[in-house]
């Protein structure tokens, strides 16, 4: 009879709950129809949105898309909010959700809109992003996943300290009344 090594048995136990983990995270692929969740104790602002990619095709523009579904990023000083100034909430171009108050967003000098504050830490997810050879923590819609841009801890001067970066492209307005 062979001898397996304490180690060697928490690793396959390790590996093989991580695979269950995932595989009763994920979503089929062949989702036809875009769903809301539907429990029915969960409140409708905490509902995710799930929308096949075709279907994210038909509802946004390609640059839309290109921005909050393959996380491009606008050219700096291009953006419909990086100048603007209107009293109102900026929401999720994908889902509506509400994200930032005008009354937090700050000239950065960045070329993209800057925030010190999300409305609700609930509505932002925030990940670590590694790409293009950089450590940065990526910021998401938490409702329908859209990618919005990064949080950077240089907002000097601010009350939290931090620049929430985002693309305007990734940004609705509705103007306060």
């Amino acid at each position: 009879m062979q001898y397996i090594k304490p180690q060697s048995i928490f690793t396959i136990l390790f590996f093989t709950a991580l695979v269950f983990v995932q595989c009763s995270n994920t979503v089929p692929s062949n989702v036809a129809k875009s769903v809301l969740s539907t429990n029915d104790s969960t409140p409708k602002d905490t509902m995710k949105v799930i929308k096949t990619e075709e279907e994210w095709k038909q509802q946004l523009t390609p640059k839309e898309y290109k921005v909050l579904r393959e996380k491009a990023t606008d050219r700096p000083y291009t953006g419909e909010y990086e100048s603007h100034w209107d009293s109102g909430i900026y929401v999720c171009k994908g889902c509506g959700t509400e994200l930032f108050r005008s009354e937090t967003k700050f000239d950065a000098g960045c070329g993209w809109p800057s925030f010190y504050q999300g409305i609700d830490s609930s509505k932002i997810t925030e990940i670590v992003d590694k790409s293009m050879g950089m450590y940065r923590v990526e910021v998401l819609c938490s409702k329908c996943g859209g990618h919005l841009g990064h949080v950077f801890t240089d907002g000097f001067g601010t009350p939290t300290g931090l620049r929430y970066c985002i693309n305007s492209t990734s940004l609705g307005f509705k103007k306060k009344e």
